[in-house]
């Protein structure tokens, strides 16, 4: 079998720009006629009519050879009935700007003539190229945004071998996961207290790890290739280095998905920088072995236990994807978030876009529980207001004012407040904090 490459063309400018779309149309089942047939039998009547309402006879010879046609375009055999799709979609899993490679096999019986699709994808994905081999449909498409998204539908219009009638076959091409590009990050801050685990954080406290934090008398029993000679010379007795104890680190990422805003001068999506931006945190410590864990709270409230290890990422990232399906308005209970998610002195990381009130109870439990807290800001830009509207200047200072008072109450309460800003790396927003280490409220 063989399309026309302005179908394809047709196909791939239609389903090209990934926007969000309704469910096509259920098709009417079973074998109709087709453009080329309905073509036809416009010539003929049209030509019949006019030579019935003019009288001249000679006209008939326009309808009569439509006819013709319909008859020598007539199938010689019978058309197919039975008709199967097969479709494979590889991957299933991808980050974003990855292709997606989605093939579909019609077998059918009987035999049949030309194939014309007609896509409908879902809006995280983005159709770049489409061709067909015989039976078989292929389709390279882009991750485009971050979720668990549909692939979409493909329609496709099958012909018998003289074009005259068509049947559509319908074929679902499934879901997908597309991980967020994690923002780079390499620095971790921690803090005051950590627990009793060993790992790679250096803490105030002596013990057996690597750097050096002063010099003590030798006890005996100690073995000596501890000894720090320059201060055993100095002070006439053996002296010991002490070293300091390395622990490691309990992290809880907090994602504020109530809202999903844009900025209006660059278009980026709030939610998107806001899993991109935690997702680079999180990468960063579990390469330090720390543990990581993960709240999402939005319509409704996600949560994954701390955990380690390179598996424990991808956990992560698919536990929070639903997120992008929870388009339904429910108020959940924000008030308490579960205690098991959130471990004693876990330094918690909230990303948000600080634009719901709703997310200052969360982070005032959170406070009074006395885990350390850090609040990452993710900026949303300045509505667009003409200058002329006095009421939306005015509208717009009052909004500016709620953002900064939401902003005093955090750090009035100790809790520092840093922003991230998209498109850089996340360690530019996270070095204030390693001035020092950041202390939870004592309960």
């Amino acid at each position: 079998m063989t399309t026309d490459r302005r179908v394809l063309e047709r196909a791939l400018t239609d389903s090209g720009s990934g926007a969000p779309s309704e469910p096509p149309p259920p098709r009417p089942p079973g074998w109709r006629t087709g453009e080329r047939a309905l073509r036809l039998a416009t010539v003929a009547v049209a030509a019949a009519t006019a030579a019935l309402v003019t009288g001249r006879p000679w006209l008939l010879a326009l309808a009569a050879g439509p006819v013709v046609l319909l008859a020598l375009a007539a199938p010689t055999r019978r058309r197919p009935t039975r008709l199967e799709t097969t479709v494979t979609a590889e991957p299933r899993r991808c980050f974003e700007g990855e292709s997606i490679t989605a093939r579909l096999d019609l077998d059918h019986d009987g035999e049949a003539g030309l194939i014309d699709p007609a896509i409908t994808l879902g809006p995280g994905v983005e159709l770049t190229e489409l061709w067909v081999t015989g039976s078989t449909l292929n389709l390279r498409l882009t991750a485009r945004r971050w979720g668990r998204w549909t692939l979409g539908t493909v329609d496709l219009d099958l012909y018998d071998t003289g074009g005259l009638a068509r049947r559509t076959v319908r074929a679902d091409l499934g879901e997908v996961d597309i991980y967020p590009i994690p923002t780079p990050s390499r620095l971790t801050p921690i803090p005051v207290r950590l627990p009793e685990r060993l790992g790679e954080h250096t803490t105030r406290q002596s013990g057996e790890g690597v750097e050096v934090v002063g010099v003590r008398p030798h006890v005996w029993g100690e073995r000596q290739r501890r000894i720090h000679w320059p201060s055993t010379t100095r002070r006439g007795s053996i002296q010991i280095n002490q070293f300091a104890a390395e622990r490691t680190a309990d992290a809880v990422i907090l994602l504020d998905a109530l809202t999903d805003l844009r900025d209006p001068a660059s278009g980026r999506s709030s939610l998107d920088e806001t899993l991109r931006a935690a997702t680079g945190l999180t990468r960063a410590y579990l390469r330090k072995h720390d543990r990581v864990g993960v709240v999402s709270i939005g319509g409704a409230i996600h949560w994954l236990s701390p955990g380690t290890g390179d598996r424990h990422f991808y956990r992560i990232v698919e536990s929070v994807l639903e997120v992008r399906k929870d388009l339904g308005y429910r108020n959940p209970d924000l008030h308490r978030l579960p205690p098991a998610a959130l471990p004693s002195g876990a330094l918690v990381y909230a990303f948000t876009p600080l634009a719901d009130q709703r997310v200052l109870d969360v982070l005032r439990d959170l406070a009074d529980r006395g885990n350390p807290l850090v609040v990452v800001e993710i900026p949303t830009g300045d509505p667009e207001i003409e200058a002329q509207d006095q009421v939306g200047q005015t509208a717009l200072r009052l909004w500016r004012a709620d953002r900064r008072a939401m902003r005093f109450a955090l750090e009035n309460r100790g809790i520092p407040v840093v922003t991230q800003t998209p498109g850089e790396s996340l360690d530019l927003t996270v070095a204030p904090l390693l001035r020092s280490r950041i202390q939870g409220r004592s309960r």
